[in-house]
């Protein structure tokens, strides 16, 4: 799943269950997974200045880069942070890692040749799923507009649970986002 999605859909199911008034715990924790990708890219984009093909064909599989994703990707790792956090009744941290979790569970089966390793340091397994949420050669535009619809459909849920005008605008922009980015890549 794209990013800015899995903030909107962690924020829907951990703010309507357990963590109502855990709103950037549970930003925090589905956002921070992805962000070794973002520094990967930024890095290979404007630091080295690879062009995109090289960046997702080549780089993004570089040993160091693919560590990094696999832990920050990582169940067993966000499942010890997440009980650390229950021991010691830190209540903030333990949304976040939940939110992390739900993250990565929500990663697992939408990835192809992309595929994470969910188990890292555990195992080094990969589940390359027949289903990608961006390949088109997997499914990729049934998949990514499922999501900008499912994306569109929360957005009342979690406008109901933020309170300041500033982050209920940033889902108006995020759901904008969603409908231009797939517009431009499959359209």
């Amino acid at each position: 799943m794209n990013t800015l999605s899995h903030y909107i859909f962690n924020l829907v199911v951990l703010g309507n269950s357990i963590a109502p008034n855990q709103t950037l715990a549970i930003a925090l924790g589905a956002i921070l997974p992805d962000v070794p990708i973002f520094i990967f890219y930024g890095v290979s984009k404007f630091v080295y200045q690879l062009p995109e093909k090289e960046i997702w064909g080549q780089a993004y599989y570089d040993p160091l880069w693919q560590t990094l994703v696999a832990l920050f990707h990582s169940f067993p790792l966000a499942l010890i942070g997440l009980l650390a956090c229950l021991y010691w009744q830190w209540h903030a941290g333990a949304i976040f890692f939940a939110s992390f979790f739900l993250h990565s569970l929500l990663d697992f089966p939408v990835h192809h040749d992309d595929a994470h390793r969910h188990f890292f340091p555990l195992s080094d397994y990969r589940f390359i799923s027949p289903i990608s949420y961006w390949d088109p050669a997997h499914y990729g535009t049934i998949v990514a507009l499922g999501e900008v619809l499912m994306m569109l459909a929360m957005t009342p849920l979690a406008i109901a649970l933020l309170k300041s005008g500033i982050s209920k605008g940033i889902i108006f922009i995020l759901d904008l986002l969603y409908i231009v980015g797939y517009a431009r890549f499959y359209l």
